[in-house]
């Protein structure tokens, strides 16, 4: 079978990179190396960075660019209070999900 995973990610990266931001702001590259730490795998900035803009448009993070003494600036990025409302709401719906799909895969239907 092949390789599930981004399809999988696809649908909850908004959320992971909204997640991302809880603990202060960040920039793309550092969010992509979180991500992949985190067993997600490499999360290119082709995927990455249109999903920063999406989440800025939609009011849920706020961006800031910043130059740099030696190479090229930085746009960070920072939840804001519509993000945070977002990711508890959203946060939930996921788990239940998961919970959900859990079940399903274990045997017998029931959680392990």
């Amino acid at each position: 079978m092949a390789d599930r995973r981004s399809s999988w990610l696809k649908g909850v990266l908004d959320l992971l990179v909204l997640s991302r931001l809880t603990d202060g702001e960040s920039y793309g590259y550092e969010i992509a190396k979180a991500l992949a730490e985190a067993g997600l795998g490499e999360i290119k900035g082709g995927t990455l960075y249109p999903v920063l803009n999406r989440l800025e448009e939609a009011g849920l993070v706020e961006a800031e660019f910043r130059a740099a003494e030696r190479g090229p600036g930085r746009r960070y990025y920072r939840l804001t209070g519509p993000g945070r409302e977002l990711l508890a709401a959203e946060s939930g719906a996921w788990l239940d999900f998961h919970r959900a799909v859990r079940t399903m895969l274990s045997p017998g239907g029931t959680t392990p």
